[in-house]
């Protein structure tokens, strides 16, 4: 695991699109797993950039995002769907054929559907890049405390906490989704390469737990520890209770000598 301390959530975003933008360059056709949440719309605001300045293409990119709210429409200003539009999709050239975000619809089968979603993982090659955010209690994706480390695609109730945390971006009479659709920690495992990205104080124990605590269901993003290819974005607050920051520095040093200043 490469853990790379940046000063601030921008010299994060940076690097962040500079990782994916490798990605989706090195080879004729890329999938990405991608993330939602307030950390990676920095990221989003880069790629946008690049490819509008720097020609950046994306016409090759095939993407598949973590989650979705159960009983939320595309059309919901809070639905995921509506979150990858407004910070992504609606500003580069991605096919919208190779966009695929799970369906919130109320169904009567969702064994059905999660299988069918993970076909389509498969069917696209598996993911190449997985990018992350991380939970207060140590969660990726709405895989919470106690979520099976080998799980697959599912849906799942949310946690207290989780649905309190949402409140936010909720009207004062709308009630706020206590359930999701979210990829599993078996499906996240399988992507080739991961990138997890923490911002911000209130991330610092959840980040230290992933990175430096036991391999644990109760802070199910430690489970990256077993992943051969992960590297975690940190800022300087979400990195504060981190106990071997001088090891992370000079690995990252070294990292970026090797490889001729990239990250990745």
């Amino acid at each position: 695991m490469l853990v790379v301390l940046e000063d601030d959530d921008r010299s994060l975003s940076r690097d962040a699109a500079r990782i994916v933008a490798h990605t989706v360059l090195s080879q004729p056709r890329v999938t990405l797993g991608l993330a939602t949440g307030s950390t990676p719309i920095g990221m989003y605001r880069e790629l946008v950039r690049l490819n509008r300045e720097e020609k950046l293409d994306f016409s090759h990119v095939v993407t598949f995002n973590l989650d979705e709210y159960i009983g939320l429409t595309p059309g919901h200003p809070q639905s995921y769907h509506a979150y990858m539009a407004r910070h992504f999709f609606d500003h580069v050239n991605i096919p919208p054929e190779n966009i695929h975000i799970p369906d919130g619809s109320v169904r009567p089968s969702y064994d059905e559907y999660c299988a069918w979603y993970e076909a389509c993982i498969r069917e696209a090659g598996g993911i190449d890049l997985q990018v992350l955010g991380i939970g207060k209690e140590g969660h990726i994706g709405f895989n919470e405390s106690s979520s099976s480390l080998r799980s697959r695609t599912r849906p799942k109730v949310l946690a207290i906490q989780t649905v309190k945390d949402n409140r936010r971006f909720f009207g004062p009479r709308e009630d706020v989704p206590d359930c999701a659709i979210t990829m599993g920690l078996g499906t996240i495992m399988d992507a080739r390469k991961i990138l997890l990205l923490a911002s911000g104080a209130h991330k610092a124990k959840a980040v230290a737990a992933a990175v430096e605590g036991p391999v644990t269901a109760s802070v199910t993003a430690s489970v990256l520890q077993f992943h051969p290819h992960v590297t975690v974005l940190a800022d300087r607050d979400a990195a504060a209770e981190l106990r071997r920051t001088s090891d992370y520095r000079r690995i990252m040093e070294m990292t970026r000598k090797t490889n001729s200043g990239r990250l990745w």
